[in-house]
């Protein structure tokens, strides 16, 4: 059997953030690169799904870019709702230009990585002007064959949570990203982050996977109004593509209970 590729994927670090409880974001997000580097076969690549700094302070990124890049392998960021794209884009050297939406392709090997910027700036929740849409089905049709992964920040799900659903996508935003994905079979998954939840669904019958925050965790609560974070656990994910076949691991950390 051949040897999978797998690509880690880390969200919202949040370093610059004052701690939450016994957590400080750069003491989190090394227990996870630790935690990556010690896993018993060496992944390919990073996925950071946003959120990398609190005040999108170059500062804040170079500190992001020094510990991810401990790992010795390739990290692709995307932006988050706390970062600023232009700041992202001469930190981590990223195509484009000043505050355009932030997206690219990236061809892993075996794996097509597809980040779609789904930030409007100023705002918590999550959109794509026509134009992305249009991009993201050109950038598709251009690798037809080749397993892909489509990633951006806010996910295009709902989690029941009133809080949470006022701050991803509106139905009409994940219905038009849905009918370009339904037409392409090579897309596997579509991951996101922003939410400090482990979170799955699915849109135009591919899986959504949401990763859990490196930092501090949201409560599931359906009846509150306002989501409560908290020093629960670390995590990440890991999604591995062997002989064709995409799979999703979830690593936790140190949960308190």
């Amino acid at each position: 059997m051949s040897r999978p590729f797998i690509l880690a994927q880390i969200s919202d670090p949040h370093l610059g953030e004052p701690p939450i409880g016994g957590a400080k974001p750069k003491k989190c997000l090394r227990e996870v690169i630790a935690a990556i580097a010690a896993l018993p076969n060496p992944v390919d690549a990073i996925l950071v799904t946003g959120d990398l700094a609190e005040h999108a302070d170059p500062k804040e990124y170079a500190l992001a870019a020094e510990l991810i890049g401990a790992l010795g392998v390739p990290f692709h960021v995307l932006p988050g709702n706390k970062d600023d794209r232009t700041t992202m884009r001469k930190a981590f050297d990223l195509p484009g230009e000043g505050g355009a939406p932030l997206d690219y392709a990236v061809d892993l090997g075996p794996l097509r990585l597809v980040v779609v910027d789904s930030t409007i700036p100023g705002e918590d929740r999550g959109d794509f002007e026509p134009a992305q849409l249009d991009w993201l089905e050109a950038t598709l049709a251009d690798a037809p064959e080749q397993p892909t992964i489509v990633a951006m920040h806010q996910p295009p799900l709902v989690t029941g949570m009133t809080d949470w659903d006022s701050v991803i996508m509106r139905p009409a935003d994940r219905a038009a990203l849905a009918a370009v994905i339904e037409r392409h079979p090579q897309v596997r998954a579509i991951v996101g982050g922003h939410l400090h939840r482990i979170t799955a669904s699915s849109l135009a019958g591919r899986p959504v996977v949401v990763a859990p925050s490196t930092f501090v965790q949201a409560r599931p609560d359906f009846e509150r109004e306002k989501i409560k974070l908290r020093d629960h656990f670390r995590g990440f994910l890991l999604h591995v593509l062997r002989e064709g076949e995409l799979s999703t691991q979830i690593e936790i950390l140190k949960p308190i209970i």
